[in-house]
């Protein structure tokens, strides 16, 4: 096929295709206000099918704008020259926006957007590998684009796209929207399950098997595929857990450290996995603490999971990390951490920005115990004390209240109602 032919199959494609959707406003969309005013090259990242290409496309509406999607194997090691070409050719030559799908796959794609961005043209550019784009931003296109972090639905997301209407503060409404987040947390945000209805288990299990298969083990030449397979696995459907390079490499009887940190790397530069560090003063402990893993997606997870049952404190506690990671893409002055003392006492969430803690984070689905619920508070005092933060919160499966332990006021929230307070970044 020729490059106008493919081009213009392309160019019908999107617009044939979104015209179909009902477009849903992504939050992500405030920020940065005034994106697209910027002459910058808007670079969104995020993992496949999350939304990207919509997005993209909803922030040149009205524009004149060129398209192209590389993830396309017919646009296999293209001429750029001839790209260039077959886009006058469709657009004219008045367009002032180009946006580039996936432009990872396009070798040297940097030199290409820089000679386009020089040329005048505003650039979007799509991508699923943080690590490649944000390498190459940074070297060849210092100071001259921003970055726009784009995940799957929140919880208030997927409320606006099932047309969620009912009263919020009646009983009803209360009991109707504590369903819906019972399917966001067992099906996740991924915008072709929530809004098209896809089969969730089909499909996560298919994403899942791309991402692996063509992200990770073929992009980086992976020898040993079934040990690479089975520790994404472990740590997909173990959300939550700790994570040791060490204990890795012998568990899996990798030659060393460096392997099992390279593995973990491709997995979270494909977004199937994302790390936090253990909290520390010093940038040395943190580089070298171990990890607690968490999937991209609460369903991903569930659909994942190896064990007979699911395992809703985990995946509580995943829920919690996405949301923050998701305030993180708003605030990239947020840091977050998880703590841990001597006693191997264990908070599940530090929320850092500038040089102090600004709040402490218990996840914990059942409090109904006296031992599980003194366990939690205990942890969640010690590191008030030692990180001398008094914002304390435990949030819950459903109980809520503001209690005074040991002087100290902790808040209870459920996780339902958190994930929608969260709204105000």
């Amino acid at each position: 096929m020729d490059m106008l032919q493919l081009l213009r199959d392309q160019k019908d494609e999107l617009e044939s295709g979104l015209s179909k959707k009902r477009i849903i406003t992504r939050e992500v969309e405030d920020h940065p206000k005034g994106v697209l005013g910027s002459k910058l090259i808007k670079a969104i990242i995020g993992v496949r099918r999350c939304g990207k290409s919509v997005l993209g496309h909803s922030l040149m509406k009205g524009k004149r704008f060129a398209y192209v999607n590389f993830d396309d194997e017919r646009l296999y090691n293209p001429d750029t020259d001839k790209i260039m070409s077959a886009i006058y050719e469709i657009y004219g030559k008045d367009f002032t926006f180009m946006f580039l799908d996936e432009v990872q796959n396009l070798e040297r794609w940097e030199l290409f957007v820089n000679r386009l961005h020089r040329a005048g043209l505003n650039i979007v550019v799509t991508g699923s590998n943080s690590k490649l784009l944000s390498k190459e931003l940074a070297t060849h296109l210092t100071g001259r684009h921003l970055t726009i972090e784009l995940l799957p639905f929140s919880f208030r997301e997927h409320l606006k796209a099932v047309d969620f209407s009912e009263d919020r503060q009646t009983t009803k409404g209360i009991s109707a929207l504590k369903r819906e987040f019972n399917h966001y947390l067992a099906n996740g945000g991924f915008p072709e399950i929530v809004m098209e209805k896809e089969n969730p288990g089909a499909y996560l299990r298919n994403l899942y098997s791309t991402l692996i298969e063509r992200d990770i083990i073929s992009r980086y030449n992976i020898s040993y595929k079934k040990t690479f397979k089975e520790i994404a696995i472990n740590l997909i459907s173990n959300p939550g857990r700790g994570v040791s390079y060490n204990k890795l490499k012998n568990q899996y009887s990798l030659g060393s450290e460096h392997t099992v940190k390279n593995y973990l790397s491709y997995m979270e530069e494909a977004y199937l996995i994302f790390f936090l560090s253990r909290f520390s003063c010093k940038p040395v402990e943190i580089e070298k603490s171990d990890k607690k893993a968490y999937a991209i997606d609460t369903g991903m997870a569930n659909n994942l999971m190896t064990g007979s049952s699911n395992d809703y404190g985990h995946i509580y506690e995943n829920a919690v990390a996405i949301e923050l990671l998701r305030q993180k893409s708003f605030n990239p002055r947020l840091e977050v951490y998880y703590w841990k003392n001597v006693q191997h006492e264990e908070l599940d969430f530090v929320v850092k920005q500038g040089t102090k803690a600004e709040q402490l984070m218990q996840v914990c689905y059942n409090l109904d115990d006296y031992n599980t619920k003194k366990r939690e508070t205990t942890a969640l005092l010690k590191a008030s004390k030692e990180l001398q933060c008094k914002n304390l919160l435990i949030i819950t499966g459903d109980y809520e209240a503001e209690e005074r332990i040991n002087n100290k006021t902790i808040k209870f929230i459920p996780l339902w109602k958190w994930l929608l307070k969260e709204a105000n970044h």
